[in-house]
C-alpha cells in the first residue's frame, strides 16, 4: 500500500494536520449548541427557527460523507482534505458575519460540506499514511481529538458568548482553518489514483435522498409525532429511494458503494457494532441534562463538568487502547470494550432520585473507558478491512456510522423515554416528559437505560462470535498453509 516507513517522522505531521481537522470540525459541531438562546434573542426568532444552524449542519454532514469519500477515491485525498479546509473557514467567517438566521443557516450547509470533506477523509489519510503495525494507536489519537473536541465545544462555547459575543464561536476557526489547510498542504502526500475513474452520479443521488429523508424524519419525529404524514411521508421517501439506491449499485460498473465489501462478514460486524455503540451513547447523553438538572438540581457549571466524565475517559483510553490492539490484534480489544460498555450501561442504570456527583462519575466512568477501549481497535478493523482504493468510501462509512448511530439514538432514546414517562405518570401530564413527576422520569429511565443494555449484549455476542471467526479463519489458512 505504498507506506512510509516506521520511523518516518513525516507521517507524525501528516497526523497533526488531521488531527487539527478532526479536531476543528467535531468542536464546531457541539459548540453551536450552548449559543441556541442566545441566537434566538440575537435574531428576534423562535426556537424551532434557530434549531435549523444545527440541524442543517448535521443534515448535510451526513449525506455527503460517503460522495466525499468515493470522490477523493478517484482524485486524491489530499486536493479533497485541503479543500475542506479553506471551505470549512471561509464559512465560518461568513458565519460570524451573518445579519440574519437565513444567511446563518445557509453559511452552515457550506461549512457543513467542508467539514464532510474534513472528517470522512481524517481516518482514510491516517490508515494510507502509517503502517498496520502502528495503525490503533494512530486512529486511537483521533478518537482522542474527537473526545477532545466534544468536551471543549460547549466550554469554549460558553466562554466567547459570555466575554465577546456569538460571533466568536465562528470567528476562531479563522486561525486554526488557516492553519491547517497550510499544514495539509505541505505534510500530506499527494497520491494520485489510476486514472479513468467514473463519478456514480445516480448512486450519489438517490444515497444523498435516502440520508436526508431518514435523517430528517428522525429529527422531525420527535417534535412532530412519528404517525404524523409528513414524517410517515419522509419514510416512504426513504424506503423507496434506498431500494433506488441499491438497484443502481447492483448495476453500475463503477458504484458509489461496491456493496460486496459487505459480504465480507467481519467487516460488517465491526460496523454494525460501531453503530449500536454510538446509538446507546448519543441517547444516554440526551437524557443526562435533563436527569442532572432537573431531578438533581445541579446547576450548569457543574453540569457541565459531570457531562465531561465520558469523553475525558474515552480520550485518555483511547490511544493506549490503539497501541494494544495493534500487539494482541483488534477483536480481543473490541469484545473487551463491549464488555465494559454493557457493565457501564447496566451500572447507569441505578442512577436513582438521591444520586451524588461522586456516585454519577463512578457510574460513568466506565462507559468512557468501555467506549475507549472499543472505538480505536473497531475502526482499527474497519479501515484494515478496505483495499487502497476504498479508503476513501470506507472512511466516509465509519463517519457515516457515526453521525446516523447518533442521529438515530437521540431519536429513539428519546422517544422511548417520553413514553415510558407518560405511563408512569398515568398518561396524564400537560406539560410534557420533562413537567412529570421525578419518579416517573427516573423509572422511565431505568426502563430505557436497561433496553440499551440489552441493545449493547447484542453488540457483545456479534464481537464475540467475530472474534471465534476470525480465530477460525486463521486456524484453516495455517492448516493449508502447511
Amino acid at each position: 500500500m505504498n507506506q512510509p516507513v516506521p520511523g518516518d517522522s513525516r507521517k507524525w505531521w501528516v497526523m497533526a494536520a488531521a488531527s487539527m481537522g478532526v479536531l476543528l470540525a467535531t468542536i464546531d459541531g457541539s459548540i453551536v449548541n450552548v449559543a441556541l438562546p442566545t441566537l434566538t434573542r440575537a435574531f428576534n426568532t423562535t426556537f424551532p427557527t434557530v434549531q435549523w444552524v444545527v440541524l442543517a449542519y448535521l443534515l448535510t454532514l451526513a449525506t455527503l460523507m460517503l460522495s466525499v469519500g468515493r470522490l477523493a477515491d478517484m482524485v486524491g485525498k489530499k486536493r479533497v482534505y485541503t479543500a475542506g479546509f479553506v471551505i470549512f473557514t471561509t464559512a465560518s467567517a461568513l458565519c460570524g458575519f451573518a445579519p440574519t438566521v437565513t444567511w446563518l443557516v445557509g453559511a452552515r450547509v457550506i461549512q457543513a460540506v467542508g467539514g464532510a470533506m474534513i472528517l470522512a477523509l481524517g481516518p482514510a489519510i491516517i490508515t494510507e499514511t502509517f503502517p498496520p503495525t502502528e495503525r490503533g494507536r494512530a486512529l486511537g489519537i483521533i478518537g482522542t481529538m474527537v473526545s477532545l473536541g466534544i468536551v471543549l465545544g460547549p466550554t469554549v462555547g460558553g466562554l466567547l458568548i459570555q466575554g465577546l459575543s456569538w460571533h466568536w464561536i465562528f470567528f476562531v476557526n479563522l486561525p486554526i482553518g488557516i492553519i491547517g489547510t497550510l499544514l495539509a498542504w505541505r505534510v500530506i502526500p499527494d497520491r494520485r489514483p489510476a486514472g479513468g475513474q467514473q463519478f456514480d452520479f445516480g448512486g450519489a443521488i438517490t444515497l444523498f435522498m435516502w440520508l436526508f429523508a431518514l435523517l430528517l424524519a428522525l429529527s422531525l419525529g420527535q417534535r412532530w409525532g412519528w404517525s404524523d404524514p409528513r414524517v410517515l411521508a419522509l419514510l416512504g421517501v426513504f424506503g423507496v429511494t434506498l431500494a433506488l439506491f441499491l438497484s443502481i449499485e447492483r448495476r453500475v460498473p463503477q458504484p458509489m458503494v461496491d456493496l460486496r465489501i459487505f459480504k465480507n462478514r467481519l467487516f460488517t460486524v465491526n460496523l454494525l457494532t460501531g453503530f449500536i455503540t454510538f446509538v446507546s451513547l448519543s441517547g444516554t447523553i440526551l437524557l443526562m441534562p435533563f436527569y442532572l438538572q432537573d431531578i438533581l438540581g445541579f446547576d450548569t457549571r457543574q453540569l457541565g463538568l459531570l457531562m465531561a466524565t465520558v469523553p475525558l475517559a474515552t480520550g485518555l483510553v483511547a490511544p493506549f487502547s490503539g497501541a494494544l490492539s495493534d500487539r494482541i490484534g483488534t477483536r480481543p480489544m473490541t469484545v473487551a470494550g463491549l464488555a465494559v460498555l454493557a457493565a457501564g450501561f447496566l451500572a447507569i442504570s441505578t442512577l436513582g432520585l438521591t444520586t451524588t456527583a461522586l456516585g454519577y462519575v463512578l457510574r460513568f466512568l466506565p462507559v468512557g473507558l468501555g467506549v475507549g477501549i472499543f472505538q480505536s481497535p473497531n475502526n482499527s478493523a474497519i479501515m484494515g478491512a478496505a483495499r487502497r482504493e476504498q479508503l476513501g468510501v470506507v472512511s466516509g462509512m465509519l463517519a457515516l456510522t457515526r453521525t446516523v448511530g447518533q442521529t438515530t439514538g437521540i431519536a429513539l432514546v428519546g422517544a422511548a423515554w417520553a413514553s415510558r414517562t407518560f405511563l408512569y405518570a398515568g398518561n396524564t401530564n400537560p406539560g410534557g416528559a420533562t413537567a412529570a413527576p421525578a419518579t416517573a422520569q427516573v423509572s422511565a429511565q431505568h426502563d430505557v437505560l436497561m433496553g440499551l443494555v440489552f441493545l449493547l449484549l447484542i453488540g457483545l455476542g456479534l464481537a464475540i462470535w467475530a472474534l471465534m471467526e476470525s480465530r477460525r479463519q486463521v486456524r484453516e489458512a495455517t492448516a493449508t498453509a502447511s
